[in-house]
């Protein structure tokens, strides 16, 4: 009964495992191959998962009996939040790098929750509100923990446009969120509405491959660096096909707001990776972080 009555707050851990591991390993396939390579592949990989796994639990590979209104919200939450926001964030982090691209897309939860209430007509109660500060408030603790990484002079002015495409990622992942979950209306499967936000995503993804005559790059790249195919399926596997779908269990399922912020702490839950498998070394204040976010996340399971 507990893991019913909160199965879009357990949803949305989840999904945040989910893309802790996917980031792992799209960090070690984007070193080998590129991000660009990366963030294709990993959408054409998810819509063939995805099919699949809508054949066999649903009895096709996509969702024919979906209304209009479901392919309309939910193909449009696909491009902000899986085309334009992870485009935006992806050149986030290579004008400011991912500890301050991380930084700002923490910010996503409140925007979720300033637009669901205007969208949406959803309300948080005022100790929602304060978890959701609390949380955000650990979260910012563990990515400011370092200093902001030094960058060449030459590229010092795409420091505010990096900030700004950061912000933009942030919104356009609470957007996508949003809009998802009107899609989801009236109980619609999950797993049908994954599949109509990631082919539409990766529909659009790779017309404009096509148009910029890149659809190739890929294949080639992939060729070139065989060692990058494994981590680069077990990202797609874990990222855009469970962890997504899971983010739409998560928004059908609870706020968008209380979603959104369990949905935003991969940051934190990267810590112990960064510690034993990259070797890094972890301050106080990450520590610190970690437990406040902790908390937070507390907080929003107590309260009802």
């Amino acid at each position: 009964m507990f893991g019913l009555a909160y199965l879009g707050e357990i949803a949305a851990l989840g999904t945040s495992f989910c893309w802790t591991t996917t980031a792992s390993f799209f960090a070690v396939a984007s070193r080998r191959v590129g991000s660009v390579t990366v963030n294709r592949t990993r959408l054409l990989l998810a819509v063939v998962f995805l099919t699949l796994t809508h054949w066999i639990l649903r009895g096709s590979p996509i969702p024919i009996a979906a209304h209009a209104s479901h392919w309309f919200w939910l193909g449009i939450s696909g491009v902000i939040g899986l085309v334009v926001g992870d485009a935006l964030l992806f050149q986030a982090f290579v004008w400011v790098g991912p500890r301050l691209g991380m930084l700002m897309m923490s910010l996503a939860p409140i925007i979720a929750a300033l637009v669901a209430r205007f969208f949406l007509g959803e309300s948080l109660l005022p100790l929602q509100w304060l978890a959701i500060l609390v949380t955000l408030f650990g979260v910012a603790l563990v990515i400011l923990d370092r200093r902001r990484p030094k960058l060449p002079e030459s590229e010092e002015s795409h420091y505010v446009k990096g900030i700004l495409f950061g912000l933009g990622a942030a919104a356009g992942q609470a957007i996508g969120l949003v809009l998802a979950k009107r899609g989801l209306e009236g109980d619609f499967n999950a797993l049908s509405g994954n599949v109509i936000r990631m082919l539409t995503a990766t529909s659009v993804t790779w017309i404009l491959a096509v148009a910029m005559r890149q659809a190739g790059e890929p294949l080639r790249r992939l060729r070139a660096d065989r060692k990058a195919m494994l981590p680069l399926f077990l990202g797609a596997l874990t990222g855009p096909y469970i962890g997504v779908w899971l983010s739409l269990i998560a928004v059908q399922k609870t706020e968008v707001g209380v979603a959104s912020t369990l949905m935003a702490l991969p940051p934190v839950f990267l810590l112990p990776i960064g510690r034993f498998v990259f070797k890094e070394s972890i301050g106080y204040q990450a520590v610190l972080g970690t437990i406040v976010a902790v908390a937070g996340v507390a907080m929003l399971f107590l309260v009802t």
